[in-house]
Protein backbone atom coordinates (compact mmCIF):
# COMPACT_ATOMS: atom_id res chain seq x y z
CA UNK A 1 0.00 0.00 0.00
CA UNK A 2 2.78 2.45 0.86
CA UNK A 3 4.51 2.07 -2.49
CA UNK A 4 1.19 2.47 -4.25
CA UNK A 5 0.61 5.75 -2.42
CA UNK A 6 4.14 6.90 -3.17
CA UNK A 7 3.72 6.33 -6.90
CA UNK A 8 0.38 8.15 -6.90
CA UNK A 9 1.69 11.10 -4.91
CA UNK A 10 2.22 14.42 -6.67
CA UNK A 11 5.69 14.53 -5.13
CA UNK A 12 6.83 11.54 -7.23
CA UNK A 13 8.90 13.28 -9.94
CA UNK A 14 7.52 11.67 -13.09
CA UNK A 15 6.95 14.89 -15.05
CA UNK A 16 3.21 14.49 -15.54
CA UNK A 17 2.41 18.11 -14.70
CA UNK A 18 4.25 19.29 -17.83
CA UNK A 19 1.46 17.82 -19.97
CA UNK A 20 -2.21 18.73 -20.41
CA UNK A 21 -3.38 15.66 -22.42
CA UNK A 22 -4.47 17.95 -25.26
CA UNK A 23 -6.53 20.31 -23.10
CA UNK A 24 -4.31 23.34 -23.71
CA UNK A 25 -4.50 22.94 -27.48
CA UNK A 26 -8.26 22.47 -27.34
CA UNK A 27 -8.71 25.68 -25.35
CA UNK A 28 -6.25 27.76 -27.39
CA UNK A 29 -7.78 26.61 -30.69
CA UNK A 30 -11.23 27.76 -29.65
CA UNK A 31 -12.92 24.47 -28.87
CA UNK A 32 -15.83 25.05 -26.42
CA UNK A 33 -14.29 22.72 -23.85
CA UNK A 34 -16.40 21.37 -21.03
CA UNK A 35 -13.74 20.24 -18.53
CA UNK A 36 -15.92 17.52 -17.00
CA UNK A 37 -16.78 16.13 -20.43
CA UNK A 38 -13.17 16.36 -21.60
CA UNK A 39 -12.03 14.46 -18.51
CA UNK A 40 -14.64 11.75 -19.02
CA UNK A 41 -13.46 11.29 -22.60
CA UNK A 42 -9.86 11.10 -21.38
CA UNK A 43 -10.83 8.41 -18.86
CA UNK A 44 -12.47 6.22 -21.48
CA UNK A 45 -9.58 6.77 -23.87
CA UNK A 46 -7.15 5.65 -21.16
CA UNK A 47 -9.26 2.58 -20.47
CA UNK A 48 -9.20 1.49 -24.10
CA UNK A 49 -5.66 2.62 -24.90
CA UNK A 50 -3.06 3.22 -22.22
CA UNK A 51 -4.44 0.75 -19.67
CA UNK A 52 -4.38 -2.05 -22.25
CA UNK A 53 -0.69 -1.36 -22.85
CA UNK A 54 -0.04 -1.11 -19.12
CA UNK A 55 -1.74 -4.43 -18.38
CA UNK A 56 0.18 -6.13 -21.16
CA UNK A 57 3.52 -4.92 -19.83
CA UNK A 58 2.55 -5.87 -16.27
CA UNK A 59 1.88 -9.41 -17.45
CA UNK A 60 5.33 -9.52 -19.02
CA UNK A 61 7.26 -8.20 -21.99
CA UNK A 62 7.99 -4.48 -21.64
CA UNK A 63 9.76 -4.29 -25.01
CA UNK A 64 6.83 -5.88 -26.87
CA UNK A 65 4.19 -3.63 -25.33
CA UNK A 66 6.45 -0.62 -25.76
CA UNK A 67 6.55 -1.41 -29.50
CA UNK A 68 2.77 -1.63 -29.52
CA UNK A 69 2.57 1.76 -27.83
CA UNK A 70 4.87 3.21 -30.50
CA UNK A 71 2.59 1.87 -33.24
CA UNK A 72 -0.60 2.99 -31.48
CA UNK A 73 0.44 6.56 -30.71
CA UNK A 74 0.39 7.98 -34.24
CA UNK A 75 0.15 11.62 -33.12
CA UNK A 76 3.70 12.93 -32.83
CA UNK A 77 2.71 15.08 -29.84
CA UNK A 78 1.11 12.21 -27.90
CA UNK A 79 3.96 9.90 -28.85
CA UNK A 80 6.59 12.35 -27.65
CA UNK A 81 4.70 13.04 -24.42
CA UNK A 82 4.34 9.33 -23.72
CA UNK A 83 8.06 8.74 -24.13
CA UNK A 84 8.98 11.77 -22.04
CA UNK A 85 6.71 10.75 -19.17
CA UNK A 86 7.67 7.10 -19.36
CA UNK A 87 11.38 7.80 -19.25
CA UNK A 88 10.95 10.25 -16.38
CA UNK A 89 8.87 7.70 -14.48
CA UNK A 90 11.43 4.93 -15.05
CA UNK A 91 14.32 7.17 -13.97
CA UNK A 92 12.52 8.29 -10.82
CA UNK A 93 11.52 4.72 -9.97
CA UNK A 94 15.09 3.51 -10.45
CA UNK A 95 16.37 6.18 -8.06
CA UNK A 96 13.69 5.40 -5.48
CA UNK A 97 13.51 1.59 -5.70
CA UNK A 98 16.31 -0.87 -6.41
CA UNK A 99 13.84 -3.29 -8.01
CA UNK A 100 13.10 -0.82 -10.84
CA UNK A 101 16.71 -0.30 -11.88
CA UNK A 102 16.58 -2.91 -14.63
CA UNK A 103 13.66 -1.20 -16.35
CA UNK A 104 15.45 2.13 -16.52
CA UNK A 105 18.57 0.34 -17.77
CA UNK A 106 16.56 -1.35 -20.53
CA UNK A 107 15.32 2.02 -21.75
CA UNK A 108 18.75 3.66 -21.53
CA UNK A 109 20.21 0.78 -23.53
CA UNK A 110 17.73 1.47 -26.34
CA UNK A 111 15.90 -1.84 -25.93
CA UNK A 112 12.63 0.08 -25.37
CA UNK A 113 11.54 3.63 -26.18
CA UNK A 114 10.10 4.02 -22.71
CA UNK A 115 6.42 4.74 -23.38
CA UNK A 116 4.57 5.77 -20.25
CA UNK A 117 1.85 3.14 -19.86
CA UNK A 118 4.04 0.07 -20.44
CA UNK A 119 6.72 1.49 -18.15
CA UNK A 120 4.22 2.00 -15.31
CA UNK A 121 3.01 -1.58 -15.76
CA UNK A 122 6.54 -2.99 -15.71
CA UNK A 123 7.60 -0.90 -12.70
CA UNK A 124 4.49 -1.84 -10.76
CA UNK A 125 5.13 -5.53 -11.33
CA UNK A 126 8.77 -5.15 -10.28
CA UNK A 127 7.60 -3.49 -7.05
CA UNK A 128 5.12 -6.24 -6.27
CA UNK A 129 1.99 -4.19 -7.02
CA UNK A 130 -1.05 -5.86 -8.54
CA UNK A 131 -2.21 -5.31 -12.10
CA UNK A 132 -5.35 -3.45 -11.07
CA UNK A 133 -3.37 -1.38 -8.59
CA UNK A 134 -1.01 -0.31 -11.37
CA UNK A 135 -3.95 0.55 -13.62
CA UNK A 136 -5.56 2.58 -10.83
CA UNK A 137 -2.36 4.57 -10.24
CA UNK A 138 -2.12 5.38 -13.94
CA UNK A 139 -5.79 6.33 -14.31
CA UNK A 140 -5.66 8.49 -11.19
CA UNK A 141 -2.66 10.30 -12.68
CA UNK A 142 -4.46 10.80 -15.98
CA UNK A 143 -7.50 12.35 -14.29
CA UNK A 144 -5.39 14.48 -11.96
CA UNK A 145 -3.29 15.66 -14.91
CA UNK A 146 -6.27 16.93 -16.93
CA UNK A 147 -7.89 18.65 -13.95
CA UNK A 148 -4.60 20.19 -12.79
CA UNK A 149 -4.05 21.53 -16.31
CA UNK A 150 -7.56 22.99 -16.31
CA UNK A 151 -6.77 24.83 -13.07
CA UNK A 152 -3.43 26.15 -14.31
CA UNK A 153 -5.05 27.30 -17.55
CA UNK A 154 -7.66 29.24 -15.59
CA UNK A 155 -10.60 27.18 -16.77
CA UNK A 156 -11.72 25.99 -13.33
CA UNK A 157 -10.68 26.63 -9.73
CA UNK A 158 -8.86 24.16 -7.46
CA UNK A 159 -11.94 23.40 -5.33
CA UNK A 160 -14.06 22.77 -8.43
CA UNK A 161 -11.32 20.48 -9.71
CA UNK A 162 -11.44 18.45 -6.50
CA UNK A 163 -15.22 18.23 -6.67
CA UNK A 164 -15.04 17.03 -10.27
CA UNK A 165 -12.33 14.50 -9.37
CA UNK A 166 -14.39 13.09 -6.53
CA UNK A 167 -17.46 12.81 -8.73
CA UNK A 168 -15.59 10.72 -11.29
CA UNK A 169 -14.83 7.80 -8.94
CA UNK A 170 -17.64 5.57 -10.19
CA UNK A 171 -16.71 6.25 -13.80
CA UNK A 172 -13.09 5.36 -13.06
CA UNK A 173 -14.25 2.06 -11.54
CA UNK A 174 -16.20 1.28 -14.72
CA UNK A 175 -13.24 2.27 -16.88
CA UNK A 176 -10.89 0.00 -14.93
CA UNK A 177 -13.31 -2.89 -15.33
CA UNK A 178 -13.70 -2.20 -19.05
CA UNK A 179 -9.93 -2.12 -19.57
CA UNK A 180 -9.70 -5.77 -18.47
CA UNK A 181 -11.81 -6.82 -21.46
CA UNK A 182 -10.00 -4.92 -24.24
CA UNK A 183 -7.64 -7.10 -26.25
CA UNK A 184 -5.79 -4.36 -28.12
CA UNK A 185 -5.45 -0.59 -27.69
CA UNK A 186 -8.25 1.38 -29.35
CA UNK A 187 -8.84 5.08 -30.01
CA UNK A 188 -12.19 6.19 -28.54
CA UNK A 189 -11.67 9.98 -28.52
CA UNK A 190 -10.41 10.99 -31.99
CA UNK A 191 -11.30 14.65 -31.53
CA UNK A 192 -9.14 14.89 -28.42
CA UNK A 193 -6.30 13.29 -30.34
CA UNK A 194 -6.68 15.65 -33.32
CA UNK A 195 -6.75 18.75 -31.11
CA UNK A 196 -3.80 17.52 -29.08
CA UNK A 197 -1.81 16.82 -32.23
CA UNK A 198 -1.92 20.55 -33.06
CA UNK A 199 -0.24 21.56 -29.81
CA UNK A 200 3.04 22.44 -31.54
CA UNK A 201 1.18 25.00 -33.68
CA UNK A 202 0.29 27.17 -30.68
CA UNK A 203 2.04 30.53 -30.59
CA UNK A 204 2.61 30.32 -26.82
CA UNK A 205 2.43 27.18 -24.68
CA UNK A 206 2.34 26.49 -20.97
CA UNK A 207 2.56 22.71 -21.39
CA UNK A 208 4.65 20.37 -23.50
CA UNK A 209 1.56 18.59 -24.81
Amino acid sequence: MWRLLQLADTAFPAGGFAHSAGLEAALRLGDPVDVAGFTREAIWQAAHGALVLLRGAWQGGLAEWDRRAEAFLTSHVANRASRAQGRAFAAAAARAFDEAGGIDATIRAGEARGHHAPVVGAVARALGLGEDEAAAVFLHGAVRGVLSAAVRLGRIGPMEAQRLHGGLAALCDRALAASREVARPTQTAPLLELLGARHDELYSRLFQS
